[in-house]
C-alpha cells in the first residue's frame, strides 16, 4: 500500500459538510490510505493565506499534491484557495452554479446554513430529541415513553444507545431503548414498561462472536463477555422478538448511520431535522 495521501477539509464553519461528502468520496478508493486534516472556521483572507502555506508545504514535503475538499461559501475566498498546489474540490461551487441556473436565482452565499441554527425550530427539535434519548437510555426512565417515536430493544451492547442518539441528533427523532436481560428470558416476556408501546418496538440483534468481542473490551474475563453467554442471550432475544412479532435488524456488519437510516425507513418515520 502506498504512503498515506494527505487530505485537507477546509471550511468557513465547522467542516462537517466537507468531511461528510469528502469521506464518502474517498471511501470509493479502498487501496489508498489517507491522512486527514480538518481546518474549520477559515473565514478571512488571512486565514486562507495561512491554509495555502500549509497545503503548499505538504505538497513540497511529500512530493505530490494533497487533496483539498472545500466548503468555503464566499466566492473570492474560495477562488483564493483554488491557488493551492493541490487538487481543490470546491463542494459548494460545483453544485451552487447549476442550482442558480435552474432556479433562476442567486444563492445567499451565507456561511453556516447547513449546520448552523438558521432554522431554530429544527435546531431545538434536535436538542429535545437528544435529551429524550439520554433520559430514556437503557430503560433508565419510563416517564413520557408514550412520546417515543421508536423504541429499540435488544441485548446489552448490540448498538441501541449510539443508534438512538444518532436518530436524535441527525434526524430529530425521539428514540428510547430497553435492554433484554436474562430475567426477561426467564419470564418469556417483554419488559412490562414497553408492552403498551408494542407498535413502536424494533429489535436489534448481533452475531454472538461480534458481541463477545465488544463485551470483552468493556468487561474482559467476565461471564458477561463469554461466547457461551453471548450466544444464549442473542438466541433468547431473537426467539422473544419472533414470538412478539417484532421487526428485527441485524447490526453486526452495519454502521450506526446505516442502522439509523434503515430504521427510519422501516418505521416510516419523517425526519424533523435536515
Amino acid at each position: 500500500m502506498p504512503d498515506p495521501r494527505t487530505v485537507f477539509f477546509v471550511s468557513d464553519r465547522t467542516g462537517i459538510t466537507a468531511e461528510m461528502l469528502g469521506n464518502s468520496l474517498l471511501s470509493q478508493f479502498e487501496d489508498f490510505k489517507f491522512q486527514r486534516v480538518t481546518m474549520p472556521y477559515v473565514d478571512t483572507p488571512e486565514k486562507i493565506e495561512s491554509v495555502l502555506r500549509r497545503i503548499d508545504d505538504v505538497a513540497t514535503r511529500e512530493g505530490r499534491r494533497p487533496l483539498v475538499f472545500s466548503s468555503i461559501v464566499e466566492e473570492s475566498m474560495s477562488a483564493q484557495l483554488g491557488h493551492a498546489n493541490a487538487l481543490v474540490l470546491d463542494l459548494f461551487q460545483v453544485f451552487i452554479a447549476p442550482l442558480e441556473s435552474e432556479l433562476n436565482a442567486k444563492s445567499s452565499h451565507a456561511a453556516g446554513r447547513s449546520h448552523g441554527i438558521a432554522n431554530s425550530h429544527e435546531y431545538f427539535s434536535r436538542i429535545e430529541a437528544v435529551n429524550f434519548a439520554l433520559a430514556h437510555d437503557d430503560g433508565a426512565s419510563t416517564r413520557d415513553l408514550a412520546k417515543a417515536q421508536i423504541i429499540l430493544v435488544g441485548v446489552s451492547r448490540c448498538g441501541k444507545t449510539p443508534t438512538t442518539l444518532y436518530l436524535a441528533l441527525q434526524f430529530g427523532i425521539r428514540a428510547a431503548n430497553f435492554p433484554l436481560t436474562p430475567d426477561d428470558f426467564a419470564d418469556k416476556t417483554l419488559p412490562a414498561s414497553v408492552l403498551p408501546h408494542r407498535d413502536r418496538l424494533v429489535g436489534l440483534t448481533i452475531n454472538p462472536e461480534r458481541l463477545k468481542q465488544i463485551r470483552g473490551e468493556r468487561r474482559p474475563g467476565s461471564k458477561y463477555a463469554t461466547l457461551e453467554n453471548c450466544d444464549y442471550e442473542v438466541r433468547e432475544a431473537e426467539q422473544m422478538m419472533q414470538r412478539e412479532s417484532i421487526t428485527v435488524l441485524d447490526t453486526t456488519t452495519k454502521s450506526i448511520e446505516e442502522i439509523a437510516t434503515t430504521l427510519l425507513h422501516r418505521a416510516g418515520l419523517q425526519r424533523h431535522a435536515y
